[in-house]
């Protein structure tokens, strides 16, 4: 990892460096496990469940895994007038049938989310059929089982649309997370404060990413949320 670079070239250990940081020492502060009871995070939400309920917090179950796609696809830029709809290889189309895909696939379960946040025609024209066309795709969810299948159905879709259409598409997968679950024991016990300061005990998953996925690998977690948007 300290000899990866980024698009201009600069390893993370020279970041680190310049940054007056020496890469050498990181082994020296590595937590003992053994050493730790737990790691409790306190965060807003950054979502609109505990406002729409009306609660101050709420405790959080999980910290959803995540899987993220770019998605290039490749058809025949054409002429917008003098090409018939039955001979189109419209890349743009193609994704749009793509990003309802996704909307339909990631509606069926609860705590699952599919989102398409980047969608472009690379010099796109008005009187052009777009002959490539670039999509992202972020597929969440709370436990890894669901997100995965969710990923395998979507990318057999994509394939199935991109065949019917005549388009090439080229699939890079950018992330891979695996959902971080919250230790009961510590889930009941913010429950129980929460109670206590006379409020309903509220269970939420985090959709989003969050420090405790990470300490999740040494040690039991637990998230509080606070509500959004007071």
């Amino acid at each position: 990892q300290l000899d990866a670079v980024d698009e201009h070239g600069v390893t993370m250990r020279q970041a680190l460096a310049e940054a007056g940081h020496d890469a050498g020492e990181i082994a020296a502060i590595a937590r003992d496990p053994a050493q730790l009871l737990g790691f409790v995070e306190v965060h807003i939400e950054q979502g609109p469940v505990l406002l729409e309920h009306g609660l101050a917090v709420g405790v959080v179950t999980a910290i959803a895994g995540s899987s993220r796609f770019l998605v290039e696809l490749t058809g025949l830029a054409s002429h917008a007038g003098t090409t018939p709809m039955h001979m189109r290889k419209d890349a743009a189309a193609a994704a749009a049938e793509i990003v309802l895909l996704v909307e339909h696939r990631c509606g069926q379960a609860p705590s699952l989310v599919g989102t398409v946040g980047q969608l472009e025609v690379p010099n796109g024209s008005v009187n052009v059929i777009p002959g490539h066309c670039k999509l992202s795709l972020d597929i969440r969810a709370a436990t890894d089982d669901v997100r995965l299948a969710a990923v395998k159905d979507v990318l057999d879709g994509i394939e199935a649309i991109c065949a019917k259409r005549h388009i090439e598409a080229l699939v890079k997968q950018v992330v891979s997370a695996s959902a971080a679950p919250c230790a009961p024991w510590m889930m009941d016990q913010l429950g129980a404060a929460v109670e206590r300061a006379g409020l309903p005990r509220f269970d939420l998953p985090s959709g989003a990413g969050h420090d405790a996925m990470a300490m999740a690998k040494v040690t039991d977690v637990a998230m509080l949320f606070t509500r959004c948007g007071n």
